[in-house]
């Protein structure tokens, strides 16, 4: 049997010399780089199909996102709610007091992703300073320099062109209450404008009547 096998590739030598005038080394290297570039040719023109990740085959696609619901006028602790934590409620962020629904970013502004803290919070602070200090997640953008301002600028338009607004942040009352308080303290000066007419009005009418009252006596002593 051995024999069989040495006559054989004796033979398989000498034919591949004779036919292709290449060692048999040579031969089976140019075949392996011919098989290759046939390979790798060959699926330029294969069908999508053939090539389709097996990751696609084996995971389902994710379900598609609903679409955002508007929320209206909410104050910041009802904002809070949707930092990602949930993952039945959508993924929301805020910019200069308008929120915005950022679900179909989900890698980024979820739980672990690179810019979670900003979720459910209006960031405008943190954006323009490019801080991820936590006193910076804030909508307050005093004291910022122009450069500062020119990047939440940015920022703001990116989100207008790429995400669905869905609702605004609820301003602190603090006008509301200056002006209770004004309204009060102009009560209390009406009153007291009110109050000071009042007196002036009873001195003026004692003194008609005391002066009445001493024109009489003087007549009745001009009669006497």
């Amino acid at each position: 049997m051995m024999m069989v096998v040495v006559q054989l590739w004796e033979t398989l030598k000498e034919t591949i010399k004779a036919y292709t005038g290449l060692s048999p080394a040579a031969f089976f290297t140019v075949l392996a780089l011919a098989f290759a570039v046939y390979h790798v040719v060959s699926g330029f023109f294969a069908s999508p199909e053939e090539h389709r990740p097996r990751s696609a085959e084996v995971y389902p696609q994710s379900e598609p996102l609903p679409p955002p619901v508007q929320l209206g006028e909410i104050t910041e602790e009802e904002l809070k709610q949707y930092d990602g934590s949930d993952s039945k409620k959508p993924l929301l962020m805020a910019i200069k007091g308008q929120i915005y629904d950022v679900s179909q970013s989900r890698m980024f502004y979820g739980p672990g992703g690179p810019y979670a803290l900003f979720a459910g919070k209006d960031a405008s602070r943190a954006l323009a300073k490019m801080s991820f200090e936590e006193n910076d997640l804030t909508g307050d953008i005093s004291g910022l320099g122009p450069f500062e301002l020119d990047a939440l600028q940015d920022w703001e338009y990116k989100f207008m062109s790429k995400y669905v607004k869905v609702g605004t942040i609820q301003k602190k009352d603090e006008e509301g209450k200056e002006k209770t308080e004004d309204s009060t303290n102009t009560g209390e000066e009406a009153s007291a404008t009110t109050v000071g007419e009042t007196s002036r009005s009873v001195e003026e009418k004692t003194i008609q009547t005391i002066e009445k009252k001493d024109v009489a006596d003087g007549d009745a002593a001009k009669e006497e």
